[in-house]
């Protein structure tokens, strides 16, 4: 039986490994022959919301363009797999509205603050820290941590390719 067409909401702070692991479950997705697409925050703010900036109404709005985005992906048959940081669990709920409950997979990358910061893949933290990043998530602007979540990984304690078993099970689990 064929996986209905779902979207997998990963969610968690700057450096928790969202990217990666929506790479390694698009890669794995793919050899099993599902078609997908990621829709990395950092990617989508380059083009479709190039406009927007990191106040709490764009980010929202970000969060909204995405899973508009991802919504008519899912009535194309595909599985989408979005990587963003989505800070605020009103915002997250708007997706999962537009989305449709049915299909909106929240993942939350439970990795801590420290090591997220130790990780800094870009570098962001070191700026925050020196007032350079105002209203940068987890230094002076808040997380609001998912309150049920249908799996949560600490990236921190677990490999990616352990990570990835934990998704691959619960893909498993919804066909």
């Amino acid at each position: 039986m064929a996986q209905p067409p779902s979207t997998w909401w990963l969610t968690g702070l700057s450096g928790a490994g969202k990217s990666t692991l929506a790479e390694a479950l698009s890669q794995a997705l793919v050899a099993r022959g599902v078609r997908c697409f990621v829709l990395d925050g950092d990617v989508v703010r380059a083009g479709l919301c190039r406009d927007l900036g990191f106040s709490a109404a764009d980010r929202q709005e970000h969060i909204r363009r995405v899973a508009e985005v991802a919504r008519l992906m899912n009535e194309a048959g595909l599985q989408v797999i979005c990587a963003l940081i989505s800070p605020a669990r009103a915002d997250r709920e708007m997706a999962r509205q537009i989305i449709g409950a049915e299909a909106f997979i929240e993942v939350y990358l439970a990795t801590p603050l420290q090591a997220c910061e130790a990780r800094d893949p870009k570098g962001l933290y070191k700026r925050a820290r020196a007032g350079s990043l105002p209203g940068f998530t987890g230094i002076d602007a808040p997380y609001e941590a998912p309150e049920a979540p249908a799996v949560g990984i600490d990236t921190s304690a677990e490999s990616v390719e352990t990570s990835l078993q934990q998704l691959l099970s619960l893909w498993a689990e919804r066909r």
